[in-house]
C-alpha cells in the first residue's frame, strides 16, 4: 500500500490510498495513530482508478510526500 505523509509546522499527517476492485479506500490521520478509514464504491474499476490517480495527484500538490509502498513507514532508515 502506498503511504504519503505531510509534516510541516504543527501538521503531522498520513494518507494511504488503496484500490480493491471498484472500491477506493483511504486511511488517513495523524502520524502515530491508526487514523480513519473511508470507502467509496464506483460503478467500475476504471472509475475507481481515475479517482485514485486524481486524489494522489491532489495530495502531491498539497505537499504530501510518498514515503513507502508498504507498511514499513514508521521504521527508521537503516544506519
Amino acid at each position: 500500500m502506498r503511504r504519503f505523509e505531510f509534516v510541516e509546522g504543527t501538521s503531522s499527517k498520513f494518507w494511504e490510498p488503496e484500490l480493491k476492485g471498484s472500491t477506493f479506500i483511504v486511511t488517513f490521520g495523524r502520524i502515530g495513530t491508526s487514523g480513519q478509514r473511508k470507502e467509496k464504491a464506483f460503478p467500475d474499476e476504471a472509475a475507481a482508478r481515475r479517482e485514485y490517480e486524481k486524489k494522489v495527484a491532489e495530495k502531491l500538490r498539497e505537499g504530501y510526500r510518498e514515503v513507502t509502498a508498504g507498511d514499513a513507514a514508521a521504521a527508521p532508515p537503516p544506519p
